[in-house]
């Protein structure tokens, strides 16, 4: 049945399981980039989710990249791409460009979002560097692939060893750990991550609506294997240090202290001159005595 499956985008959005990953992935897109604030964001790929519809920055940008494979075929072959149009709903501006080299200036992008491109790309390291440089200090990245540790990932792999294809990815699946180890060596910070879509990986309405008792288990029992996820992360700047010339070091002067008497030494003179004193004074009530 894998065979039979569409390996392209746009063809894979209609079937069931397309339809059924794209819902979830729309809602959860909708909730998420509507608290995200800034002047540019950029979708790359994968017209067929609204990514940004419920942003409120001014200026949305959909990147596409003929080599992905997610433009629509036209009569001669080459990428039909859609027009001012047929723009999705949320997209400002539509630019046709590679993603290992966008077409961005360093640090203008405040929130940049990829639905599945790393599963496209054949260096998605090199793709991640892109990001980080296009973003500007505190910006947005938001991540979204099928989870290489759920039962869709395993369908995946054993198809992929048959050389078919149940979800439209031209690379392994890349799993969620080794994406969040990525981001951190790339300055990110992980904000956010949520797993969904529990279901099994089945073809046909029917069988996708029999389990759908499976969506409140998964999330509570097993959440980390969800068919997709979703990752938010925000790049931090090092804060810099000044450092001043080497001066030379002087060597410190430390005062000579005075010498302090001991606090016991005047008590003692204290002592004996009273003594005396009081010796004094009985003679000279002795010898008063003696002349009365």
């Amino acid at each position: 049945m894998a065979d039979r499956f569409p390996t392209d985008w746009p063809a894979w959005t209609e079937t069931p399981p397309g339809a059924y990953i794209l819902a979830w992935e729309q809602a959860q897109l909708d909730r998420l980039v509507g608290d995200m604030f800034g002047y540019h964001a950029v979708q790359i790929g994968l017209p067929h989710l609204a990514a940004l519809r419920e942003s409120r920055m001014s200026h949305r940008t959909l990147l596409l990249d003929a080599a992905l494979g997610e433009a629509p075929r036209g009569a001669d072959g080459g990428p039909r791409w859609p027009s001012d149009a047929q723009r999705p709903p949320g997209i400002d501006s539509i630019v046709a460009g590679e993603v290992l080299d966008l077409p961005f200036a360093t640090q203008s992008v405040d929130l940049l979002v990829l639905p599945h491109v790393l599963e496209l790309s054949d260096d998605p390291h090199a793709l991640l560097r892109e990001a980080e440089r296009v973003l500007v200090p505190e910006g947005r990245l938001v991540i979204v692939g099928f989870n290489s540790l759920s039962l869709w990932g395993v369908r995946q792999s054993v198809a992929r060893m048959a050389r078919r294809s149940f979800v439209p990815a031209t690379q392994n699946l890349i799993a969620f750990t080794r994406i969040k180890d990525w981001i951190k060596l790339l300055g990110f910070e992980l904000s956010r991550g949520r797993f969904g879509c529990y279901r099994p990986p089945v073809a046909s309405d029917k069988w996708l609506n029999r389990y759908a008792f499976m969506e409140k288990a998964g999330d509570r029992w097993w959440p980390i294997f969800g068919a997709t996820f979703l990752i938010t992360a925000i790049k931090r700047e090092r804060g810099m240090r000044l450092i001043g010339p080497a001066w030379k070091k002087r060597k410190a002067v430390v005062p000579a202290l005075a010498p302090v008497a001991p606090a016991a030494a005047p008590r003692r003179a204290s002592e004996s001159g009273t003594r005396a004193s009081r010796h004094e004074a009985m003679k000279r009530t002795d010898s008063q005595t003696a002349q009365q």
